[in-house]
């Protein structure tokens, strides 16, 4: 949502399409749930129950927030969708068509969603470009799954959000261009975007970017100079990525060909600048297969947390309540001992299990006890997780030789011996009594 709405920054997320081929028709909502002074950041996500005519599941479509008369509203167009229920067979179950070509008006605020049908749209699109400027709505591009086609489109879609019924008017333009799947990213003032990205066939990618910008006369286009793309991204296939804000993109290169991981792929930073800064940058970062072990994957209902700029940190000291929440973090940072160096600025992950702040243990010494940091104690990850796991006492380097001193020496007994039980019913050899006389006759006699 942009700076016009009243409400802090958020994030809408709307339909997809999973790895297992599934379809959502859910809307969230994603804001920063930020408090008091603490330089941790936590992203809070609701979903926004819909109600009346709500969308279909689909994925491929654009969603929007336009501003008229005081009050905002979500505009959703275009995507794809699986065929009918009614029209799916064994053959066709997975085939996928284009949504009927239905713009979507949705109240933030109350969740109902209303459908409006205009005659200027006949054919219905997917991965096209939506960009929006107060209560208006341009679409570029896009590709039509009827006709396999990326027609140079350009309309503009008008919201008035009236007392009772909103509505919406739509401008067929002309000086379209021929796209699917590029990447919008906005530069400069708050109406300037750069699309890059996106592919003009099947086989071949569009390496073209364009200026975007938007005022009260309308949509002004025009192509811009293009990044210097490595030898890896004009050769790739495909491509794939998103906007970073402030003029940023990130693009991603599946590794085709490389002695990596099957699913392995190249991340490059492209930088886009105004037309008096700089000239274009982009650079490259290549994962080794050591970082990819050392990445510890995010696990379901896991909380988030992003590194704030100073210069975000409001400097009010006033007592806040809900600021006690916050306080529970700060015991990370304490000092735990004399030679503790833990500092929330440099702090930087040491274990494995380890995301946005240090491992502790507990020192069980005195009445009360007190948290220390496992790296600051020396230990390994092995005893770690074995301390964790087990149910032992743990003392810190400062109270391991008072707690060594109050022990008991333990008492030393000798070793218990136990005689040699004899064993029932055991068969004794038997012996012979005989005198020197019979032993020296015997001997004689078998010699």
């Amino acid at each position: 949502m942009g700076p016009e709405s009243s409400e802090k920054e958020k994030y809408l997320i709307h339909g997809g399409r999973t790895p297992n081929n599934e379809l959502s028709s859910r809307l969230y909502i994603i804001s920063q749930d930020s408090r008091g002074c603490n330089k941790k950041v936590i992203l809070q996500c609701i979903e926004k129950e819909l109600v009346g005519e709500v969308p279909e599941s689909r994925y491929g479509h654009t969603v929007n927030i336009v501003h008229s008369h005081g009050k905002t509203a979500c505009l959703l167009f275009g995507g794809r969708s699986y065929v009918p229920s009614g029209q799916r067979t064994t053959e066709n179950w997975n085939s996928v068509v284009d949504c009927p070509p239905l713009v979507f008006l949705i109240d933030l605020e109350f969740g109902c969603c209303t459908s409006y049908n205009l005659p200027q749209l006949t054919d219905g699109q997917s991965f096209h470009v939506s960009l929006s400027r107060k209560d208006c709505v341009y679409v570029l591009g896009g590709h039509t799954l009827a006709s396999d086609s990326r027609p140079p489109r350009l309309f503009k879609l008008r919201v008035e959000l009236l007392l009772g019924r909103p509505v919406i008017s739509c401008e067929v333009l002309t000086g379209g261009i021929s796209l699917s799947s590029a990447i919008v990213t906005q530069v400069g003032p708050e109406s300037e975007f750069v699309i890059m990205g996106g592919y003009e066939s099947d086989n071949k990618k569009r390496l073209e970017c364009n200026t975007v910008i938007l005022d009260e006369s309308g949509i002004h286009l025009t192509s811009r100079e293009s990044p210097d793309w490595t030898s890896e991204i004009r050769q790739s296939k495909t491509w794939f990525g998103g906007s970073m804000e402030e003029g940023s993109v990130i693009l991603g290169v599946p590794a085709e060909g490389r002695q990596l991981l099957s699913e392995s792929n190249y991340f490059y930073l492209v930088k886009f600048r105004q037309e008096e800064e700089d000239p274009l940058q982009n650079c490259s970062q290549e994962s080794t297969d050591q970082e990819q072990e050392d990445t510890a994957q995010l696990e379901d209902s896991e909380e988030l947390y992003f590194s704030r700029e100073p210069h975000e940190i409001e400097d009010d000291d006033t007592y806040n309540e809900d600021d006690e929440e916050d306080e529970s973090q700060a015991g990370y940072w304490i000092k735990c001992c004399l030679g503790c160096e833990i500092d929330v600025n440099t702090w930087v992950p040491y274990y494995s299990t380890e995301l946005n702040k240090p491992a502790m243990i507990f020192c069980s010494s005195g009445e009360g006890g007190h948290w220390v940091h496992a790296q600051c104690m020396d230990l390994s990850e092995t005893v770690l997780v074995r301390l964790s796991q087990e149910n032992t006492k743990y003392f810190c380097v400062d109270h391991v030789d008072i707690v060594k001193g109050l022990q008991t020496p333990p008492q030393k007994l000798p070793p218990l011996k136990s005689p040699l039980m004899k064993m029932k019913n055991r068969k004794v050899p038997i012996k012979m009594k005989m005198t020197p006389t019979k032993k020296s006759f015997l001997r004689r006699l078998f010699d």
